[in-house]
């Protein structure tokens, strides 16, 4: 998974696996098997976090494109930053618009703006709060859960077929890894 074309997929790709041999590593060496010193690395910095931040990006930059095409999927006119509030909504359900903003990390303008565009599509849609008749609840439409749930489930099975060669320990491992980073970022 390196920008510069290593990682393919071939074999484990495991540094350990490979004997301390990183070939994604600038050095060719895993950092971790020298002690924590990599001879490329700029001085003062882990080699760990250098490699960690590596593979951040091009996991976000392979991410941002796949949210993309994942959002034409679902509607050819739906933006892309809009298809994480749909995911929201399908895997909690209705939920008040400032709650969705605060979980994307927007303003309440830019939220009413992508919450208009979405029911425009019809695929969601809104409600007067019971619990307080000044806010809205927000939610999916049938049109907008089969979509999603239909773009969802094909999404799965890429990750099932791209990582086949995987043992379904290093599969939970990394989610179980992911959820903490993505924990711990949101302190």
């Amino acid at each position: 998974m390196h920008e510069d074309g290593n990682g393919d997929g071939r074999g484990s790709g495991s540094p350990k696996s490979l004997g301390g041999v990183d070939p994604g590593s600038p050095s060719g060496v895993d950092p971790g098997s020298l002690g924590g010193v990599d001879p490329a690395s700029p001085s003062g910095v882990d080699p760990e976090f250098l490699s960690l931040e590596r593979e951040l990006t091009v996991l976000l930059r392979r991410a941002r494109a796949n949210q993309g095409e994942m959002a034409r999927e679902v509607h050819p006119d739906l933006e892309s930053a809009a298809y994480g509030l749909l995911v929201r909504l399908e895997e909690l359900g209705r939920q008040r618009a400032t709650e969705l903003a605060a979980y994307i990390g927007v303003g309440k303008a830019t939220m009413s703006r992508q919450l208009r565009a979405l029911e425009q599509l019809g695929l969601i849609a809104r409600e007067p709060d019971p619990a307080d008749g000044r806010a809205w609840l927000v939610d999916l439409t049938e049109e907008g859960r089969t979509r999603v749930g239909r773009v969802r489930e094909a999404r799965r099975a890429r990750y099932v077929s791209q990582l086949a060669h995987w043992d379904r320990g290093e599969v939970s491992e990394l989610a179980r890894l992911l959820h903490e980073l993505n924990q711990g970022m949101a302190k």
